[in-house]
Protein backbone atom coordinates (compact mmCIF):
# COMPACT_ATOMS: atom_id res chain seq x y z
CA UNK A 1 0.00 0.00 0.00
CA UNK A 2 1.66 3.49 -1.41
CA UNK A 3 2.18 6.01 1.53
CA UNK A 4 0.50 8.58 -0.75
CA UNK A 5 -2.79 9.03 -2.24
CA UNK A 6 -3.78 9.53 -5.79
CA UNK A 7 -6.74 10.22 -7.65
CA UNK A 8 -8.36 7.44 -6.96
CA UNK A 9 -6.90 5.60 -3.37
CA UNK A 10 -5.83 6.94 -0.09
CA UNK A 11 -2.54 6.58 1.03
CA UNK A 12 -1.46 4.28 4.13
CA UNK A 13 -0.34 8.05 6.25
CA UNK A 14 -3.76 9.53 5.41
CA UNK A 15 -5.45 6.35 6.85
CA UNK A 16 -3.45 5.98 9.72
CA UNK A 17 -4.20 9.96 10.26
CA UNK A 18 -7.62 9.45 9.63
CA UNK A 19 -8.02 5.98 12.38
CA UNK A 20 -6.10 7.73 15.03
CA UNK A 21 -7.92 10.58 15.21
CA UNK A 22 -10.95 9.03 15.24
CA UNK A 23 -9.76 6.67 18.12
CA UNK A 24 -8.18 10.17 20.01
CA UNK A 25 -12.11 11.70 19.48
CA UNK A 26 -14.35 8.71 20.34
CA UNK A 27 -11.85 8.06 23.55
CA UNK A 28 -12.18 12.03 24.50
CA UNK A 29 -16.00 12.17 24.38
CA UNK A 30 -16.21 9.05 26.34
CA UNK A 31 -13.65 10.79 28.97
CA UNK A 32 -14.97 14.25 29.09
CA UNK A 33 -18.57 13.19 29.81
CA UNK A 34 -17.47 10.46 32.45
CA UNK A 35 -14.72 13.22 33.89
CA UNK A 36 -17.91 15.77 34.39
CA UNK A 37 -20.23 13.42 35.94
CA UNK A 38 -16.90 12.36 38.54
CA UNK A 39 -16.58 16.83 38.92
CA UNK A 40 -20.22 16.52 40.02
CA UNK A 41 -20.16 14.38 42.33
CA UNK A 42 -17.19 15.85 43.58
CA UNK A 43 -19.41 19.15 44.36
CA UNK A 44 -20.99 16.65 46.89
CA UNK A 45 -18.54 16.51 49.22
CA UNK A 46 -14.77 16.10 49.64
CA UNK A 47 -13.97 12.70 49.36
CA UNK A 48 -10.29 12.55 48.47
CA UNK A 49 -10.18 9.64 46.33
CA UNK A 50 -13.26 11.18 44.11
CA UNK A 51 -11.43 14.31 43.63
CA UNK A 52 -8.35 12.44 42.02
CA UNK A 53 -9.94 10.69 40.17
CA UNK A 54 -11.88 13.76 38.62
CA UNK A 55 -8.91 15.26 38.38
CA UNK A 56 -7.18 11.66 36.45
CA UNK A 57 -9.72 12.28 34.19
CA UNK A 58 -9.72 15.84 33.35
CA UNK A 59 -6.11 15.80 32.89
CA UNK A 60 -6.14 12.86 30.32
CA UNK A 61 -9.47 14.63 28.75
CA UNK A 62 -6.65 17.67 28.46
CA UNK A 63 -3.88 16.50 27.18
CA UNK A 64 -5.48 14.34 24.69
CA UNK A 65 -7.55 17.07 23.17
CA UNK A 66 -4.03 18.94 22.70
CA UNK A 67 -2.88 15.73 21.00
CA UNK A 68 -5.80 15.52 18.55
CA UNK A 69 -5.08 19.49 18.11
CA UNK A 70 -1.45 18.91 17.16
CA UNK A 71 -2.49 15.42 15.21
CA UNK A 72 -5.27 17.37 13.59
CA UNK A 73 -2.98 19.86 12.50
CA UNK A 74 -0.49 17.78 11.37
CA UNK A 75 -3.51 15.60 9.37
CA UNK A 76 -4.74 19.17 7.20
CA UNK A 77 -1.02 19.90 6.37
CA UNK A 78 -0.65 16.41 4.72
CA UNK A 79 -3.63 16.85 3.20
CA UNK A 80 -2.79 20.37 1.69
CA UNK A 81 0.33 18.26 0.10
CA UNK A 82 -1.72 15.48 -1.20
CA UNK A 83 -4.16 15.04 -3.82
CA UNK A 84 -7.73 14.04 -2.86
CA UNK A 85 -9.55 11.56 -4.48
CA UNK A 86 -13.07 12.41 -6.08
CA UNK A 87 -15.76 11.58 -4.47
CA UNK A 88 -17.92 8.28 -5.85
CA UNK A 89 -21.49 10.09 -5.61
CA UNK A 90 -20.15 13.60 -7.15
CA UNK A 91 -23.13 13.55 -9.49
CA UNK A 92 -25.62 14.07 -6.96
CA UNK A 93 -25.71 17.47 -6.23
CA UNK A 94 -27.23 17.97 -2.85
CA UNK A 95 -25.92 14.69 -1.03
CA UNK A 96 -22.14 15.13 -2.50
CA UNK A 97 -22.38 18.77 -1.14
CA UNK A 98 -23.83 17.72 2.64
CA UNK A 99 -20.94 15.33 2.89
CA UNK A 100 -18.03 18.37 2.10
CA UNK A 101 -19.86 20.16 4.42
CA UNK A 102 -19.29 17.45 6.93
CA UNK A 103 -16.00 17.24 6.04
CA UNK A 104 -15.04 20.93 6.61
CA UNK A 105 -17.35 21.17 9.86
CA UNK A 106 -15.02 17.99 11.02
CA UNK A 107 -11.52 19.57 10.14
CA UNK A 108 -12.43 22.78 11.75
CA UNK A 109 -13.55 21.38 15.01
CA UNK A 110 -10.78 19.18 14.85
CA UNK A 111 -8.95 22.82 15.77
CA UNK A 112 -11.24 24.58 17.14
CA UNK A 113 -12.59 22.14 20.19
CA UNK A 114 -9.40 21.53 21.69
CA UNK A 115 -7.95 25.07 21.16
CA UNK A 116 -11.31 25.70 22.51
CA UNK A 117 -10.45 23.96 25.93
CA UNK A 118 -7.15 24.88 25.67
CA UNK A 119 -7.67 28.49 26.10
CA UNK A 120 -10.54 28.05 28.96
CA UNK A 121 -7.97 26.06 30.85
CA UNK A 122 -5.09 28.76 30.04
CA UNK A 123 -7.56 31.23 31.40
CA UNK A 124 -8.43 29.88 34.76
CA UNK A 125 -6.46 28.50 37.43
CA UNK A 126 -6.73 25.63 39.43
CA UNK A 127 -7.58 21.68 39.11
CA UNK A 128 -6.61 18.85 36.75
CA UNK A 129 -2.89 20.18 34.73
CA UNK A 130 -2.20 19.33 31.94
CA UNK A 131 0.81 17.08 31.22
CA UNK A 132 2.17 18.98 28.85
CA UNK A 133 6.19 20.46 28.96
CA UNK A 134 5.29 23.30 27.63
CA UNK A 135 3.24 24.66 30.92
CA UNK A 136 -0.59 25.34 31.42
CA UNK A 137 -0.73 28.75 29.45
CA UNK A 138 -0.92 29.79 26.08
CA UNK A 139 0.37 33.01 24.60
CA UNK A 140 -1.49 35.83 24.20
CA UNK A 141 -3.86 34.17 26.89
CA UNK A 142 -4.20 36.34 30.34
CA UNK A 143 -5.79 34.82 33.42
CA UNK A 144 -9.12 36.10 33.33
CA UNK A 145 -12.16 34.90 34.05
CA UNK A 146 -14.63 36.04 31.90
CA UNK A 147 -12.58 34.87 28.94
CA UNK A 148 -11.95 31.51 30.43
CA UNK A 149 -16.16 31.70 30.97
CA UNK A 150 -16.40 32.25 26.95
CA UNK A 151 -13.94 29.73 26.16
CA UNK A 152 -15.50 27.16 27.99
CA UNK A 153 -19.14 27.83 26.24
CA UNK A 154 -17.46 27.77 22.74
CA UNK A 155 -15.93 24.27 23.66
CA UNK A 156 -19.49 23.65 24.87
CA UNK A 157 -21.31 24.37 21.89
CA UNK A 158 -18.78 23.26 19.13
CA UNK A 159 -18.44 20.01 20.87
CA UNK A 160 -22.15 19.43 19.57
CA UNK A 161 -21.29 20.44 16.25
CA UNK A 162 -18.64 18.37 16.33
CA UNK A 163 -20.30 15.05 17.13
CA UNK A 164 -22.77 16.03 14.69
CA UNK A 165 -20.99 16.03 11.86
CA UNK A 166 -19.01 13.03 13.03
CA UNK A 167 -22.87 11.29 13.29
CA UNK A 168 -23.42 12.29 9.37
CA UNK A 169 -19.84 11.19 8.42
CA UNK A 170 -20.16 7.75 10.11
CA UNK A 171 -24.22 7.26 8.38
CA UNK A 172 -22.83 8.81 4.98
CA UNK A 173 -20.07 5.96 5.42
CA UNK A 174 -22.70 3.24 6.21
CA UNK A 175 -25.30 4.27 3.19
CA UNK A 176 -22.17 4.00 0.88
CA UNK A 177 -21.14 1.01 2.19
CA UNK A 178 -24.67 -0.66 2.91
CA UNK A 179 -27.17 1.01 0.37
CA UNK A 180 -25.24 2.13 -2.27
CA UNK A 181 -22.14 -0.39 -2.00
CA UNK A 182 -19.67 1.50 -3.45
CA UNK A 183 -15.90 1.70 -2.20
CA UNK A 184 -15.58 5.09 -0.21
CA UNK A 185 -15.61 2.93 3.02
CA UNK A 186 -13.60 0.51 1.50
CA UNK A 187 -10.82 3.33 0.17
CA UNK A 188 -10.07 4.27 3.72
CA UNK A 189 -9.48 0.57 5.34
CA UNK A 190 -6.32 -1.17 5.49
CA UNK A 191 -4.94 -2.56 2.03
CA UNK A 192 -5.39 -1.33 -1.50
CA UNK A 193 -9.20 -0.11 -2.96
CA UNK A 194 -8.83 1.91 -6.37
CA UNK A 195 -12.52 3.42 -7.36
CA UNK A 196 -12.91 5.79 -10.23
CA UNK A 197 -14.68 8.91 -8.98
CA UNK A 198 -17.34 10.84 -10.70
CA UNK A 199 -17.07 12.86 -13.58
CA UNK A 200 -18.69 15.39 -11.75
CA UNK A 201 -17.58 17.05 -8.81
CA UNK A 202 -18.81 19.48 -6.11
CA UNK A 203 -17.00 22.74 -5.64
CA UNK A 204 -15.49 23.70 -2.10
CA UNK A 205 -17.21 26.85 -1.78
CA UNK A 206 -20.80 26.22 -1.04
CA UNK A 207 -20.16 23.93 1.37
CA UNK A 208 -17.69 25.89 3.19
CA UNK A 209 -20.07 28.44 3.24
CA UNK A 210 -22.64 25.99 4.92
CA UNK A 211 -20.32 25.06 7.24
CA UNK A 212 -19.42 28.52 8.26
CA UNK A 213 -22.96 29.05 8.27
CA UNK A 214 -23.65 26.44 10.98
CA UNK A 215 -20.84 27.77 13.27
CA UNK A 216 -22.36 31.26 12.88
CA UNK A 217 -25.87 29.89 13.68
CA UNK A 218 -24.62 27.82 16.59
CA UNK A 219 -22.62 30.38 18.00
CA UNK A 220 -25.32 33.46 17.49
CA UNK A 221 -28.05 31.41 18.49
CA UNK A 222 -26.43 30.62 21.73
CA UNK A 223 -25.70 34.56 21.77
CA UNK A 224 -29.22 34.93 21.53
CA UNK A 225 -29.98 33.26 24.17
CA UNK A 226 -27.80 34.75 26.89
CA UNK A 227 -25.06 31.58 27.14
CA UNK A 228 -22.19 34.27 26.67
CA UNK A 229 -23.44 36.58 29.09
CA UNK A 230 -21.83 36.71 32.69
CA UNK A 231 -23.88 35.52 35.04
CA UNK A 232 -25.90 38.20 37.15
CA UNK A 233 -24.35 39.59 40.02
CA UNK A 234 -25.55 38.86 43.54
CA UNK A 235 -26.95 42.05 45.40
CA UNK A 236 -24.86 43.05 47.99
CA UNK A 237 -25.61 40.57 51.05
CA UNK A 238 -23.90 42.93 53.48
CA UNK A 239 -24.53 46.05 55.19
CA UNK A 240 -22.52 49.70 54.69
CA UNK A 241 -20.52 50.17 57.68
CA UNK A 242 -19.81 53.84 59.58
CA UNK A 243 -16.22 54.14 59.81
CA UNK A 244 -13.31 56.80 60.44
CA UNK A 245 -11.25 55.15 57.44
CA UNK A 246 -13.72 55.05 54.18
CA UNK A 247 -12.19 52.37 51.74
CA UNK A 248 -12.23 53.20 48.81
CA UNK A 249 -10.66 50.94 46.41
CA UNK A 250 -9.33 47.52 47.16
CA UNK A 251 -8.60 43.78 47.08
CA UNK A 252 -9.18 40.68 49.70
CA UNK A 253 -7.42 37.46 48.14
CA UNK A 254 -6.45 34.02 48.95
CA UNK A 255 -3.96 31.63 47.49
CA UNK A 256 -4.34 28.07 47.86
CA UNK A 257 -1.88 24.83 46.54
CA UNK A 258 -3.85 22.50 44.78
CA UNK A 259 -2.10 19.80 42.95
CA UNK A 260 1.07 21.61 43.49
CA UNK A 261 -0.05 24.70 41.62
CA UNK A 262 -1.01 27.81 43.13
CA UNK A 263 -4.73 28.95 42.92
CA UNK A 264 -5.57 32.60 43.57
CA UNK A 265 -9.18 33.83 44.25
CA UNK A 266 -10.61 37.19 45.22
CA UNK A 267 -13.66 38.51 47.46
CA UNK A 268 -15.55 40.99 45.33
CA UNK A 269 -17.72 41.89 48.65
CA UNK A 270 -16.34 42.58 52.18
CA UNK A 271 -16.84 45.59 54.16
CA UNK A 272 -14.30 46.99 56.76
CA UNK A 273 -15.09 49.06 59.51
CA UNK A 274 -11.58 50.80 60.52
CA UNK A 275 -10.62 53.09 63.63
CA UNK A 276 -6.99 54.46 63.23
CA UNK A 277 -4.68 57.04 64.97
CA UNK A 278 -1.54 58.35 63.89
CA UNK A 279 -0.96 58.48 67.96
CA UNK A 280 -0.74 55.04 69.63
CA UNK A 281 -2.07 54.87 72.93
CA UNK A 282 -0.49 54.21 76.04
CA UNK A 283 -0.52 50.11 74.81
CA UNK A 284 0.93 50.93 71.57
CA UNK A 285 -2.58 50.82 70.15
CA UNK A 286 -3.19 52.73 67.12
CA UNK A 287 -7.06 51.86 66.33
CA UNK A 288 -8.96 48.96 65.78
CA UNK A 289 -10.47 47.05 62.32
CA UNK A 290 -13.16 44.55 61.45
CA UNK A 291 -13.49 43.29 58.93
CA UNK A 292 -16.94 41.31 57.29
CA UNK A 293 -16.70 38.95 53.84
CA UNK A 294 -19.54 37.61 52.00
CA UNK A 295 -17.87 34.04 51.18
CA UNK A 296 -20.35 33.68 48.04
CA UNK A 297 -18.46 36.48 45.96
CA UNK A 298 -14.93 34.23 46.09
CA UNK A 299 -13.71 33.82 42.71
CA UNK A 300 -11.15 30.49 42.87
CA UNK A 301 -10.73 29.52 39.76
CA UNK A 302 -11.81 25.97 38.52
CA UNK A 303 -12.84 25.30 41.73
CA UNK A 304 -14.99 28.18 42.74
CA UNK A 305 -18.13 25.60 43.12
CA UNK A 306 -15.99 23.05 45.51
CA UNK A 307 -14.91 25.84 47.55
CA UNK A 308 -18.57 26.63 48.30
CA UNK A 309 -19.17 22.95 49.21
CA UNK A 310 -20.35 21.99 52.68
CA UNK A 311 -16.99 20.20 53.43
CA UNK A 312 -15.14 23.52 52.60
CA UNK A 313 -17.00 26.80 53.41
CA UNK A 314 -20.25 25.89 53.88
CA UNK A 315 -21.84 28.97 52.18
CA UNK A 316 -24.92 28.47 53.03
CA UNK A 317 -24.67 27.81 56.47
CA UNK A 318 -21.60 30.01 57.10
CA UNK A 319 -21.70 33.20 54.80
CA UNK A 320 -19.31 35.46 55.81
CA UNK A 321 -16.08 35.24 57.34
CA UNK A 322 -15.27 38.01 60.34
CA UNK A 323 -11.56 39.78 61.12
CA UNK A 324 -11.42 41.46 63.72
CA UNK A 325 -8.57 43.14 65.02
CA UNK A 326 -6.63 45.34 67.32
CA UNK A 327 -3.55 47.92 65.04
CA UNK A 328 -0.51 48.10 66.90
CA UNK A 329 2.91 49.44 66.65
CA UNK A 330 5.40 46.49 66.12
CA UNK A 331 9.01 48.06 65.58
CA UNK A 332 9.11 50.46 63.18
CA UNK A 333 5.68 48.57 61.27
CA UNK A 334 2.85 48.13 62.25
CA UNK A 335 0.55 44.66 62.95
CA UNK A 336 -3.27 43.60 63.47
CA UNK A 337 -3.51 41.37 66.08
CA UNK A 338 -7.14 39.80 66.53
CA UNK A 339 -8.97 36.68 65.20
CA UNK A 340 -10.08 35.41 62.48
CA UNK A 341 -13.68 33.80 62.28
CA UNK A 342 -14.63 31.03 59.45
CA UNK A 343 -17.09 28.20 60.12
CA UNK A 344 -17.59 29.40 63.38
CA UNK A 345 -14.53 28.75 64.47
CA UNK A 346 -12.55 31.67 65.87
CA UNK A 347 -8.36 31.07 65.17
CA UNK A 348 -5.75 34.00 66.93
CA UNK A 349 -3.89 35.33 64.19
CA UNK A 350 -1.36 38.44 63.94
CA UNK A 351 -1.23 39.90 60.53
CA UNK A 352 1.73 42.22 59.75
CA UNK A 353 1.31 45.17 56.92
CA UNK A 354 2.46 48.09 55.37
CA UNK A 355 0.95 51.35 56.00
CA UNK A 356 1.04 54.95 54.44
CA UNK A 357 -0.53 58.05 55.77
CA UNK A 358 -0.86 61.07 53.61
CA UNK A 359 -3.11 63.85 54.66
CA UNK A 360 -6.02 61.84 54.76
CA UNK A 361 -5.42 59.47 52.61
CA UNK A 362 -3.96 56.01 53.44
CA UNK A 363 -2.51 52.97 51.96
CA UNK A 364 -2.12 49.74 53.08
CA UNK A 365 -1.08 46.01 52.79
CA UNK A 366 -0.57 43.03 54.00
CA UNK A 367 -0.48 39.47 54.09
CA UNK A 368 -0.95 36.04 56.66
CA UNK A 369 -1.25 32.51 56.40
CA UNK A 370 -3.23 30.19 58.14
CA UNK A 371 -3.97 26.19 58.12
CA UNK A 372 -7.32 25.54 56.57
CA UNK A 373 -7.83 22.42 59.23
CA UNK A 374 -8.03 25.17 62.19
CA UNK A 375 -11.51 25.82 60.40
CA UNK A 376 -12.87 22.95 59.81
CA UNK A 377 -12.31 23.64 56.34
CA UNK A 378 -11.41 20.66 53.68
CA UNK A 379 -11.37 17.69 56.07
CA UNK A 380 -11.74 15.18 53.74
CA UNK A 381 -8.72 15.70 51.76
CA UNK A 382 -5.64 15.35 54.08
CA UNK A 383 -3.17 14.82 51.02
CA UNK A 384 -0.94 17.99 50.78
CA UNK A 385 -0.70 16.69 47.15
CA UNK A 386 -4.32 17.56 46.10
CA UNK A 387 -4.69 20.25 48.52
CA UNK A 388 -2.19 22.05 50.73
CA UNK A 389 -3.12 22.56 54.52
CA UNK A 390 -1.76 26.56 54.39
CA UNK A 391 -3.76 29.11 53.15
CA UNK A 392 -2.15 32.44 52.32
CA UNK A 393 -4.64 35.51 52.43
CA UNK A 394 -3.87 38.87 51.41
CA UNK A 395 -4.78 42.61 51.33
CA UNK A 396 -4.36 45.98 49.84
CA UNK A 397 -6.74 49.11 50.28
CA UNK A 398 -6.79 52.69 49.49
CA UNK A 399 -9.02 54.51 52.38
CA UNK A 400 -9.80 57.99 53.17
CA UNK A 401 -10.11 59.76 56.08
CA UNK A 402 -14.36 60.71 57.22
CA UNK A 403 -13.32 64.21 58.65
CA UNK A 404 -17.05 64.56 59.43
CA UNK A 405 -16.91 61.90 62.08
CA UNK A 406 -13.87 63.21 63.56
Amino acid sequence: MPLTNSATTYGSVTKTFHWLIALLILSNIALGWIAANVAHEVEGGADEALIARASLLFSIHKTTGIAIFFTALARILWAISQPKPGLLNGDRGLEARAAQTAHWLLYGSLLAVPLSGWVHHAATSGFAPIWWPLGQNLPLVPKSEPLSETAATLHFLLQWVMTGAIVAHIAGALKHHVIDRDATLRRMLPGRTSAQPTTRQPGHALPLVAALGVWGATIGGASAIGMFEAPEQAAPSLAQVESDWRVEDGSLQITVVQMGSEVTGSFNEWTADIAYSETPDTEGRHGTVEVTVAINSLTLGSVTSQAMGADFFNVEDHPTARFAADLMAEGEGRIARGSLTIRDQSVPVEMPFELSIDGDTATASGELSVDRRNFNIGQGVNDEGSLAHSVDIGFELTATRDTARD
